[in-house]
């Protein structure tokens, strides 16, 4: 009888942490798409990264085409920062800025956007040196700081 009372109470233990840990079906949707975007994400900087082999170190601008922000950083660093500061930030893929079949293709807007964000949050971020009360001699602005992880930026708490 104790036994059963033991696997009664693991069974109801598990359940109360499965349902909190689940909170609604949204979130499960939310990690799958997360984890589907990181896989894609994934697939093509192996690829990219594979066909600049030896060259990860030189500058971007010289494996890349089109390179207009980030000239001078090393080419494998560049994929760091398009996979962190861009795609993760907006909740993306390489796709939603890239021909990924040409990478170096200018026929997507929303590359031409994100260039101008980019300036965008570089401005805001001398803006914020001006704000004394911050204490801050680098205040930090990027993506991240509107956007959390979405495409459109957050606009309410909820």
């Amino acid at each position: 009888m104790k036994s059963f009372h033991i696997v009664i109470l693991l069974f109801g233990v598990t359940l109360v942490l499965t349902l909190s840990s689940l909170q609604s079906g949204e979130t499960i949707t939310r990690k799958q798409n997360i984890d589907s975007l990181k896989a894609d994400r994934d697939m093509h900087k192996k690829r990219i990264l594979a066909s600049i082999a030896g060259k990860e170190r030189l500058p971007a601008d010289s494996v890349f085409e089109n390179i207009e922000i980030f000239k001078g950083v090393p080419a494998g660093q560049l994929l760091n920062i398009m996979d962190i500061a861009f795609s993760q930030s907006l909740g993306v893929s390489c796709g939603h800025c890239h021909n990924t079949k040409d990478f170096g293709s200018e026929q997507k807007n929303e590359k031409k956007i994100a260039r101008e964000m980019w300036a965008f949050a570089a401005q805001t971020r001398d803006l914020l040196k001006n704000v004394k009360s911050l204490k801050s001699e680098k205040p930090t602005v990027n993506c991240t700081t509107c956007h959390r992880g979405q495409l459109k930026p957050a606009l309410s708490l909820n």
